[in-house]
């Protein structure tokens, strides 16, 4: 381990060796870090193999450390410019800090800053995109800090959901909603029985009624065409005799008549569903630069399933909550909204974070955020793209 923070140390070093001219000003840095990510063990875990390699890279960093739940989306209203946005922690941390930054005023400003991950949190799902898979931890954390630094991005999609009364919550991964949810909260409560905790807690779920029903009813818009990039360069100034032409030439002509536009009615689609789970998520697992369409991944899994079904499966839903079984109907779509009947309990998982049950809207907003990736995983999609 020891090895590997010394080699990231010395590339780290490479870039604050770097020399920059004396009227730049040094890059700014903000550092949203959760310590009580990973059992208590993030604090500890930054501090040893990320902290040394950001404070040698020339950045100037600012580490804000959360002390409560909900406390990142607060800070993010008052955070004056940064150049960079570094989110330490796990799922949890990651939508707070999106979250709070999405909600501010100036969001179309603040949403073109690039954002780092160090996955430190007990779920970091973001990190199967960004980084290759590592079975070492420091490793892992090294990798994605350097990563930060080499300064590669990809753009990811955001999920706006919004309740009737509530402001909008945003995720990078998606909303769950259903019985496989409920039954892997429960997990840790049956920690007594080691490597059998996962199929207990879904085995003692199958006591409560059966088969186990979500009704709703979903409306939804099928998938956007996605646009052509912008080019982040802006071209360069005509001369000041084009310019004055072209303001002549605009001024002598007569007024264009205005054409009435016809506006297309939107083609929502309806569906009452009953499900054992419904899951809405965003294509960041399986990211496609060169994809022509948006949309994001609805799942109504049957309410079908025997109860040894529904163990089995659920160890497989621990390794990958967005997996859509055999027999599931799949739906792309850029926009839904998913009505509940009247008294409707439990609870949704955004992002792994819980929130109540409630009627809710869900809007894509593609390629929303930039965040920074390993150069080898970017050429993995592209070349993957190519093929």
């Amino acid at each position: 381990d020891d090895l590997l923070r010394r080699a990231a140390c010395q590339e780290a070093q490479a870039f604050g060796n770097q020399l920059i001219p004396s009227s730049m000003p040094l890059k700014k840095a903000t550092v949203f870090l959760n310590p009580a990510a990973c059992k208590g063990k993030a604090r500890n875990l930054f501090e040893k193999n990320a902290a040394p390699i950001l404070h040698l890279s020339g950045l100037d960093v600012t580490v804000v450390k959360t002390d409560y739940e909900g406390q990142a989306k607060k800070l993010l209203e008052l955070m004056e410019n940064t150049d960079l946005i570094i989110i330490a922690g796990g799922d949890g941390t990651v939508q707070e800090v999106i979250t709070g930054l999405l909600r501010r005023a100036d969001e179309a400003v603040f949403s073109k800053i690039p954002i780092g991950f160090i996955p430190l949190g007990k779920t970091c799902t973001l990190s199967h995109t960004l980084y290759p898979e590592s079975t070492n931890q420091v490793q892992h954390i090294t990798n994605a800090t350097l990563a930060i630094l080499k300064g590669e991005t990809v753009p990811l999609d955001v999920l706006q959901i919004k309740g009737e009364k509530e402001q909008p919550v945003f995720a990078v991964t998606g909303l769950r909603w259903g019985s496989y949810r409920d039954a892997g909260v429960k997990v840790s409560k049956y920690w007594y029985l080691g490597p059998l905790k996962t199929k207990a807690a879904h085995f003692f779920s199958t006591f409560k009624e059966w088969p186990q029903k979500h009704q709703a009813s979903l409306m939804y818009l099928g998938p956007t065409e996605r646009p052509p990039e912008e080019p982040e360069e802006k071209p360069s100034r005509p001369p000041l005799y084009v310019r004055l032409y072209r303001r002549l030439r605009l001024y002598w002509s007569s007024p264009p008549k205005e054409i009435p536009r016809e506006v297309t009615p939107e083609d929502w689609e309806e569906l009452n569903l009953s499900t054992i789970e419904l899951s809405i998520a965003t294509r960041n697992r399986q990211l496609d630069l060169t994809r022509t369409e948006d949309f994001m991944d609805i799942c109504i899994e049957a309410d079908t399933v025997s109860k040894g079904q529904f163990v089995n499966r659920g160890s497989q839903k621990m390794r990958d909550p967005h997996t859509c079984p055999e027999g599931s109907q799949c739906i792309q779509a850029s926009r839904c909204i998913l009505q509940l009947p009247e008294g409707t309990e439990g609870s949704f998982g955004i992002d792994n974070e819980e929130y109540e049950a409630m009627p809710v809207e869900v809007k894509l907003l593609p390629r929303k955020l930039r965040f920074f990736c390993d150069p080898r995983m970017r050429e993995q999609m592209l070349h993957a793209a190519v093929q």
